[in-house]
């Protein structure tokens, strides 16, 4: 009995504990899938950003250089930096019920274009091009203008309608 109290402690020796680490449970998160694997393209360093744009944020982790926290991976935020390696992005957090707006800086290879406002830009660029048409094609006239001059040419004999004079024998007739 002594003995296998001692093995179990030396057994309990050898568990493995939690992770509490920056990168902890990040084993398939942060692994590339088969044939994406290496560095990243050039055209990843030349996209261009604007304060105003949004991104993506997808970390990639062949670089780990300013790599992003797990949390912010695959969210949707805001530049509102630009600097010659890095983005500075407005990043919602939820934490206890409650959406911060953070504000983190990220390097470009971990950051894509989003394409969330294309369908918005499409349909406000369709509308725009619809009004012009509208406008060139239809010029408002304020309602109950008077109509425009012209000769009226008669077609039957003309009534001539005038009150009667009241004429009180006709009305009453004694």
């Amino acid at each position: 009995s002594k003995a296998t109290v001692s093995v179990l402690y030396w057994l309990q020796s050898f568990k493995m504990v939690h992770s509490y680490g920056y990168r902890a449970g990040t084993r398939n998160l942060f692994s590339k899938t088969f044939g994406t694997k290496g560095m990243p393209n050039q055209t990843r360093y030349l996209t261009q950003y604007k304060a105003g744009d949004y991104v993506n944020i997808c970390a990639d982790p062949a670089i780990q250089k300013s790599l992003p926290h797990k949390v912010y991976q695959g969210k949707t935020g805001i530049v509102w930096n630009v600097t010659p390696r890095a983005l500075g992005v407005i990043v919602n957090k939820k934490h206890n019920g409650k959406v911060f707006r953070k504000r983190i800086n990220v390097r470009v290879e971990h950051v894509r274009k989003s394409k969330c406002q294309d369908d918005l830009k499409a349909r406000i660029a369709t509308n725009a091009g619809l009004q012009k048409e509208k406008k060139q094609r239809m010029k408002r006239v304020p309602a109950n203008q008077p109509r425009s001059a012209c000769i009226i040419k008669k077609q039957k004999t003309i009534v001539d309608l005038r009150p009667e004079f009241f004429d009180p024998l006709k009305a009453y007739k004694v």
